[in-house]
């Protein structure tokens, strides 16, 4: 962003200094060719300049503050070895923006969880072999909390919120830290109008296409080595629905993915799987149903029936809640606004 942009406007503007101690992690902090700085110019509207270890930042009051918890944040989680990318920082930007989240955007030490309620969250941390997830929204810091603690959650949304992500990655930290003995992932195998029966391969061949999602998300929490020895000896599974049937699911994490394309029968069938010692997710987005026109969603069904029931929990995200590019947000927005106004 260029400097003049800024200086257009003298009103309220101030000069904040940062000065980082470790000037080997400053390349990681600005990150390839400067796109962490970029982003934090363009999404916050500030100048960000460097010297050596120290960092000049000129724009609003408001809005250099936060550029200079955003940076603090990141130098933070490298200084631990943690991953940043576009995705971290997007993040970061987002909590520091809000005082609900801006202790974990910038804390001292990023591992550390931080104990509050919404009015500055509680232990929204979720480790895993391979990373250690964050929240990037307040709605998602209220969903990590229900993840940790109640036994059957449906999380409602658009795509792009975390809904899958976060669920995955709080039943593998549940499966190495042996609070579970088991991860089942479950999604119906028919989407869009697709039947898997004139789909060629076998049974397997034809499944797993619309399972990849959920494959990815255990592949970004664990080393790919540990994911396919836990799927041969059967602590995790990744099956269809329809698969379900018949079963008692004890002492197991289950998530079931893209619930709006279940039938009621389906879903009546899956929640009554829960066994002793177990947690089950439920995730999908009510507004993109793919059944045959005329059908029940069997999660608008169950969100209906189950709305109150003690130890069943609901998390409903919106647009604002989208984490994935920006655009993807707007994009939410555009259609739900388009399908408001028919």
């Amino acid at each position: 962003m260029a400097k003049k942009n800024i200086a257009e406007d003298k009103i309220n503007l101030v000069t904040l200094d940062v000065e980082f101690e470790d000037p080997q992690i400053l390349g990681d902090l600005f990150g390839e060719y400067d796109r962490n700085i970029v982003a934090i110019e363009d999404r916050l509207g500030v100048y960000i300049a460097a010297r050596g270890t120290k960092l000049k930042i000129e724009g609003e009051e408001e809005t250099a503050t936060q550029a200079r918890d955003v940076l603090i944040g990141i130098y933070k989680r490298l200084e631990e070895g943690q991953e940043i990318d576009a995705a971290v920082v997007e993040a970061i930007i987002g909590m520091v923006a809000d005082p609900r989240l801006s202790k974990i955007a910038k804390s001292d030490n990023a591992r550390k969880p931080v104990k509050t309620d919404l009015s500055a969250p509680p232990k929204v941390m979720i480790k895993t072999r391979k990373k250690t997830i964050f929240p990037r929204s307040v709605r998602q810091a209220d969903y990590m909390e229900k993840l940790a603690r109640d036994d059957m959650i449906f999380a409602l949304g658009p795509a792009g919120t975390g809904k899958t992500y976060l669920a995955v990655a709080q039943a593998v930290s549940q499966l190495i830290t042996g609070s579970v003995d088991r991860l089942i992932l479950s999604r119906p195998a028919v989407e869009a109008g697709e039947k898997i029966g004139f789909l060629p391969g076998d049974m397997k061949e034809k499944v797993d296409p619309f399972l990849r999602p959920l494959y990815d998300a255990l592949y970004d929490t664990l080393p790919a080595e540990q994911v396919e020895r836990r799927i041969e000896s059967g602590e995790i599974e990744i099956a269809p629905i329809a698969f379900m049937r018949g079963r008692t699911l004890a002492d197991a994490f289950v998530i079931l993915d893209e619930a709006q394309n279940t039938t009621t029968a389906q879903m009546k069938m899956f929640l009554t799987r829960f066994g002793m010692n177990s947690r089950m997710v439920i995730c999908g987005d009510p507004k993109q149903v793919d059944l045959p026109s005329g059908a029940t969603s069997g999660l608008a069904d169950a969100v209906q029936k189950l709305d109150g029931v003690d130890s069943v929990s609901m998390v409903k995200f919106g647009a604002a809640d989208v984490v994935r590019h920006p655009l993807v947000g707007k994009i939410v927005e555009a259609y739900e606004g388009k399908d408001a106004a028919d």
